[in-house]
């Protein structure tokens, strides 16, 4: 279930950019957390968005920028704007192409910061860790084409 703090922060951007056409929560991993997307398919976009952040995030990495906060895609019809909100999510904002640009951005920032206390996201379970032995290891035994031969085999010598 939705936290419905979570719809209304959604409902009062809507209201706050009239060139807003949809806007989805999801997680990192592209599942939808909340959206208020009229006409686009929230789970497409939280998938798209998933694979974008991911992306996004290598190329902020590769050139030594820091953690990525954001990123745009400018298309004919408008824009596909993406904000990390925290480490767990990702809010896309798609608007028209008369939107203005700052706007969008000062609207949709305002909105992540409110967003992530609400955004309690559960974090996948961690896989058991494997016990470490404690002490000294015992060497591996030295493996060498001839010791994988039968013992019977290893003293002869082909003739050739």
């Amino acid at each position: 279930m939705v936290d419905p703090a979570v719809l209304a922060e959604l409902g009062n951007l809507r209201a706050r950019l009239t060139e807003l056409l949809g806007s989805v929560i999801a997680t990192t991993d592209g599942m939808v957390v909340a959206h208020d997307a009229h006409g686009i398919e929230p789970d497409s976009i939280a998938a798209l968005a998933a694979a974008h952040l991911a992306l996004a995030r290598r190329f902020a990495h590769a050139v030594n920028h820091g953690e990525l906060r954001e990123s745009v895609v400018e298309c004919d019809g408008g824009y596909i704007t993406s904000y990390t909100a925290g480490p767990d999510a990702v809010l896309t904002v798609v608007t028209t192409g008369s939107a203005n640009l700052a706007m969008v951005h000062l609207e949709a920032r305002r909105c992540v910061r409110r967003l992530v206390p609400l955004l309690v996201l559960q974090r996948p379970a961690r896989p058991p860790e494997i016990p470490v032995q404690a002490g000294p290891s015992i060497p591996l035994a030295r493996r060498t084409p001839m010791a994988t031969l039968p013992s019977s085999m290893r003293g002869r010598q082909t003739a050739g």
